[in-house]
């Protein structure tokens, strides 16, 4: 893989208008009208809610991602797709570049609902 190229400067004031927080998967199910995306539950230690994530045909088995913690955006308009709504966006790395994208996970178990940044 050749690395792209670095995108434009943004100020600290634009990305710190992310929210990116710690949350674990309880459940992975599919989306019958998608060939791509499966519905995430995750949980963000004062609330749930449902993601929708194109994992479907990166794994052999999505559900392997259950009980795993991950990096998510939750200041996102929620957004139907393939007749679910999506409550945010797995932060995820690889899939830009074309590689097999894997989760971005902290290091260790954090708190559900911890921020990243």
């Amino acid at each position: 893989m050749k690395p792209a190229p670095v995108k434009e400067t943004v100020s600290i004031e634009d990305f710190e208008k992310l929210d990116i927080r710690v949350g674990t998967i309880l459940g992975v199910s599919d989306v019958e009208k998608s060939n791509k995306l499966m519905k995430l539950n995750v949980d963000f230690g004062d609330h749930v809610r449902s993601i929708l994530a194109g994992i479907k045909q990166e794994r052999g088995n999505p559900k392997e991602v259950e009980g795993k913690q991950a990096l998510f955006v939750l200041n996102l308009p929620e957004r139907k797709m393939a007749g679910e709504i999506s409550q945010g966006m797995l932060f995820d790395i690889g899939y830009a570049d074309k590689i097999k994208p894997c989760l971005s996970m902290p290091e260790v178990v954090v708190p559900n609902g911890s921020r990243a940044g």
